[in-house]
């Protein structure tokens, strides 16, 4: 089989990046990665350097001294990649939309929207609530629990393993009900032959010997919602008396980190205006108070918000984000963890060619529960009735649901159409959106530069770890894969 020599051909869509003296690139139509060698940088450059594409690419690399049997079948290998493509070739399409019965993976139940804080950033009382009708359930009943767990089991189809996170307000305050679920749902999912998991955010003040000991006998996964040292923690994370909840927390902690053996412990951390400094907050929670792995966030906020992060601090946010990301690396290299979880989270999906159609899993695998049944895309759109997208008891309404896909998608964002990063990123957060744009499939043009910056630095740690520690991706992947 020949090349057809008659095509012009062009670079496909890639992002370039050097790492460990090599060039890689990140293949867009793929989310793949591959680590060019001589022959195949060579092509790039020079269809780099033809701005209109070159019709004989075979015979302009044999005149470069390459055999011709060697340039055809390198050719054909690129273009096999998509890493060159014909003229007449489209970019990259996007991922095709997922069908309107695609498999439910996960829910997360917010068995109750009270809490014990009373943080001046939660996004409980943001835009998207306002409407709320008053008089919903404040505390979700076991009954309407257990149609929960009977539906997440229904709705799995062949799935495997399935997920439950428990989320609030404050999660523990109703914790008999998380006790019963767990029990109920295990013997649910054994009978249906099925894997189940646990997990659970909460603040960690309502943290008790007993609690504790449950978590680690059920290995159920706990987020810590939490800013840092005092001065920082007690900035939002407030009780409705103005008092800080740092003292609360801190003994609770080293007792949860210290008594739960089954699963890691991870801190997540908004950051706020004058709650930015992540490398101490970063040092506090890892190595003083010894969470696994700890994780941050800006706050989902629109910019008239007084706790809203401005850009120089974005910027400032950033830098060291890149400090701890050297870090990462350096453990990395001699075969250890690090514990920032925003360098995981990305080289995991880097490992797995992650390619999205949207920005998560939320109305798509992953629906939230409210106390009253109601089901929403996500924990973030829970009793917001202009989110609903129907009820664990009827099931749900498809025509909504298709809506808010079909908004949400990559290639309705026409923003994101020109952008390398959109397999990893699809435009960003649908609550996130709505808040700053009143639309869910509005793209996240405000963090844009903030993610391409970011993408390419873990593209480069993945460069440098394939070329020096390939060892340490595969354990990694491995890893993961159990979690």
């Amino acid at each position: 089989m020949t090349v057809m020599l008659s095509h012009r051909y062009r670079p496909g869509e890639y992002h370039s990046f050097a790492a460990a003296d090599a060039r890689f690139i990140y293949l867009v139509s793929a989310g793949a990665i591959f680590q060019l060698d001589t022959a195949a940088q060579a092509v790039l450059e020079h269809l780099e350097r033809e701005a209109m594409g070159h019709g004989d690419l075979v015979g302009a690399l044999a005149g470069g001294g390459m055999p011709a049997a060697d340039a055809e079948d390198l050719v054909r290998e690129l273009r096999f990649a998509g890493v060159i493509v014909s003229d007449q070739a489209a970019y990259a399409p996007a991922p095709s939309t997922p069908p309107r019965d695609f498999p439910l993976q996960a829910l997360v139940l917010n068995i109750t929207n009270q809490c014990n804080l009373a943080c001046t950033y939660c996004y409980e009382f943001g835009a998207d609530k306002i409407a709320t009708p008053q008089g919903k359930k404040k505390y979700m009943s076991l009954e309407t629990a257990k149609e929960s767990v009977d539906f997440l089991l229904d709705q799995s189809a062949d799935r495997k393993g399935v997920h439950i996170t428990f989320f609030g307000g404050e999660t523990l305050m109703n914790f008999p009900l998380l006790k019963e679920v767990v029990g109920y749902a295990t013997d649910r999912a054994a009978a249906a032959g099925k894997r189940i998991g646990f997990s659970l955010t909460t603040n960690a003040t309502l943290l008790t010997p007993e609690i504790i000991a449950f978590l680690s006998d059920h290995a159920i996964g706990v987020t810590v919602s939490m800013d840092g040292p005092p001065d920082l923690q007690d900035k939002h994370r407030i009780y409705k008396n103005g008092k800080g909840s740092y003292a609360v927390v801190e003994p609770r902690l080293r007792a949860l980190i210290a008594g739960h053996r089954t699963r890691a412990i991870t801190a997540r951390v908004t950051l706020t205006q004058g709650v930015t400094d992540v490398l101490r907050i970063y040092r506090h929670l890892k190595d003083d108070l010894g969470f696994h792995e700890v994780g941050f966030a800006p706050v989902t906020s629109g910019d008239a918000r007084t706790y809203a992060i401005d850009a120089g601090d974005m910027d400032g946010i950033l830098s060291q984000f890149h400090a701890l990301a050297d870090e990462w690396l350096d453990h990395a290299l001699q075969g250890r963890s690090h514990g920032f979880s925003n360098v995981s989270e990305t080289i995991s999906e880097l490992i797995q060619g992650v390619h999205k159609s949207h920005p998560c899993g939320a109305g798509l695998g992953l629906l939230g529960v409210g106390p009253s049944g109601d089901l929403s895309p996500c924990h973030r759109f829970t009793d917001a009735d202009t989110h609903t997208l129907g009820h664990v008891s009827t099931g749900i309404d498809r025509d909504k649901q298709g809506d808010f896909l079909s908004r949400g998608h990559v290639d309705a964002k026409y923003a994101c159409q020109s952008c390398w990063a959109r397999p990893l990123c699809a435009g960003g957060c649908h609550h996130e959106a709505f808040v700053r744009y009143g639309d869910t499939g509005h793209a996240n043009l405000h963090y844009c530069d903030w993610i391409r910056d970011w993408t390419d630095r873990c593209l480069r740690i993945y460069g440098e770890l394939a070329a020096k520690n390939p060892a340490f991706l595969e354990r990694f992947a491995d890893r993961k894969a159990l979690a």
